[in-house]
């Protein structure tokens, strides 16, 4: 990685951990991290920081394909989309008749969002327009404007996932975060509920996911991100309750397009002396 020394900018994906021996590498020519992708957590920042080093995302470009793939995951879970799609394949695979494959309604249920940031709002709009009833757990309450916008109501976790029927995580990968969504947890949800996660793999416990599902503990579960990305823990592969996507909910031309933009508005403003960048530190 020596070669990162000649370099005034580095641009790093969320594949790439960009750790003290990257940093170190640079011997302190490289000034920004401009990270391609909202989250950060493959990034010392703390580390960087003390260098002189700015990092920052690219928060904007992702946040409707983002809702938009969690919607998806909602409606193929429910649906049992790539379930029936599997099992059509096969000769003999599946059932035909009037109340076999079977499964639930969007319309009129309960969205349980945790993070309600901006792609959590993006979901609630989506959902909403879907007839679908909106409740969220975050840190902060919304203004109420924005709770009048999407109708939706602050609970506090464990009554919200007490009560829906779906719920979809938007939060960021921190210490408090970490596993949020575990043994105790899971058991706290309805037999019938849908987990979705767009956000980062280690906020749930995927080994007692895996487990909640193969026991009948939730319904479902619709999956972008893995705790050991690319690996998956055992047991996941074989589960017909799964939906599973390669971390590609930000993965469409558009998105890509105007994250490379954005990459590089970034880092032009940081060298022009300009303060308006997506900074992280």
């Amino acid at each position: 990685m020596n070669v990162i020394s000649g370099f005034d900018a580095f641009v790093s994906t969320f594949q790439f951990k960009v750790d003290r021996d990257i940093i170190d590498a640079a011997n302190g020519n490289v000034k920004i991290i401009a990270n391609y992708g909202v989250g950060y957590n493959n990034v010392d920042v703390e580390y960087a920081s003390r260098c002189g080093i700015v990092v920052t995302n690219t928060p904007d470009p992702v946040i409707e394909p983002t809702a938009e793939h969690a919607f998806a995951l909602m409606l193929a879970a429910a649906r049992r989309i790539a379930e029936c799609d599997r099992k059509m394949r096969i000769p003999g695979g599946l059932k035909w008749g009037l109340m076999e494959n079977l499964g639930q309604s969007l319309y009129g249920k309960k969205l349980g969002i945790i993070g309600m940031g901006r792609v959590g709002q993006a979901l609630a709009r989506r959902a909403l327009a879907c007839g679908m009833k909106i409740y969220y757990y975050n840190r902060t309450r919304l203004a109420p404007v924005l709770e009048i916008q999407y109708q939706a109501r602050r609970l506090e976790l464990n009554e919200l996932l007490r009560i829906s029927d779906v719920i979809s995580i938007h939060t960021p990968l921190t210490e408090e975060t970490y596993h949020l969504i575990n043994h105790n947890r899971l058991h706290q949800m309805k037999p019938t509920a849908i987990l979705i996660n767009t956000a980062r793999g280690p906020v749930v416990n995927e080994a007692e996911l895996v487990a909640a599902l193969q026991e009948g503990v939730i319904a479902s579960a619709g999956l972008d991100v893995y705790e050991c990305e690319p690996n998956l823990t055992p047991g996941l592969l074989e589960l017909d309750n799964v939906v599973l996507a390669p971390h590609n909910g930000t993965a469409t031309v558009d998105a890509r397009i105007e994250m490379c933009r954005f990459v590089s508005q970034n880092i032009i403003r940081y060298f022009a002396g300009v303060t308006d960048l997506t900074r992280v530190n």
